[in-house]
């Protein structure tokens, strides 16, 4: 049985559409759930579906572009409206803080809880958050800013033969944020149960790609036959095509085993 579920807030890029708001997703693993990416409208899809916050400690910012965090200090003072008293950690590059505190400090003195960012460097792997059950590390992506993916990980302490415990993984989720192609992630993403892997636009813009920092649905496609994934989910639709079926049938091709992100729609795996 699926111990995992994956709900998608905004598959959107930059600019909100009536069909797409910017990126959210929300990962439920071990009982936890850990919120990737805040774009704008993100609390308010939560809304609609009925998400509860209170397993809710965790957010994970891939990069400082508007798409992936505008919609962050809005949730947090909705959450202290909401009478939240317990912290919430932040963990996104260093500049997050520092943009972030003046506004939390002007538009929410009186909040309830405590909000404590843990500082991370995009463009090195690293293990980043550890807990019992649930490992996640950084992925190095190819972008326009200091840009880094999510790998989470399920696991459990297996002996490992010289009186000491080693994690062996179980079920793996690999966010990919905004990128370049980039064929460095694969052996860090390799044989992941589900990869999420930005398509911003089709074959017919991969110059643009190369110039904006992005990635084509074949290209993600491409990184998720060479991982040998269990699936690909894509997302972050450019306005430009309005027929999502377009990246799905472009993926697909290259990676039978592909699904659109869709707001409002939760992937179990």
């Amino acid at each position: 049985m699926a111990n995992a579920r994956l709900t998608i807030l905004g598959s959107g890029s930059a600019r909100p559409t009536f069909q797409n708001s910017p990126s959210g997703q929300i990962l439920d693993l071990c009982d936890k759930s850990f919120l990737i990416d805040c774009g704008e409208g993100v609390q308010l899809t939560m809304a609609r579906m009925g998400i509860r916050t209170s397993r809710l400690y965790n957010i994970f910012i891939s990069h400082l572009h508007g798409d992936h965090c505008f919609g962050l200090l809005g949730l947090l003072s909705t959450l202290s409206m909401q009478g939240r008293l317990q912290p919430m950690h932040i963990y996104a590059h260093a500049d997050l803080e520092k943009l972030l505190r003046p506004q939390l400090d002007y538009y929410c003195r009186d909040m309830n809880y405590e909000i404590i960012f843990h500082p991370i460097n995009p463009r090195k792997r690293a293990v980043i958050f550890e807990d019992r059950t649930v490992q996640v590390e950084t992925i190095p992506l190819k972008h326009s800013v200091p840009c880094c993916g999510f790998l989470f990980s399920e696991t459990h302490r297996q002996p490992d033969g010289e009186g000491g415990f080693i994690r062996v993984p179980r079920q793996r989720y690999a966010y990919c944020s905004d990128t370049l192609y980039t064929e460095k992630i694969i052996d860090i993403v390799r044989g992941v149960d589900l990869l999420y892997h930005e398509s911003t636009f089709l074959e017919a813009q991969a110059k643009l790609c190369r110039t904006v920092m992005h990635s084509t649905a074949a290209q993600a496609a491409t990184i998720a036959l060479k991982a040998q994934v269990g699936q690909l989910l894509i997302g972050h639709y450019s306005a430009r095509v309005i027929d999502h079926t377009e990246f799905l049938n472009e993926a697909q091709v290259v990676f039978p085993n592909t699904l659109l992100a869709r707001e409002g729609e939760t992937i179990e795996f």
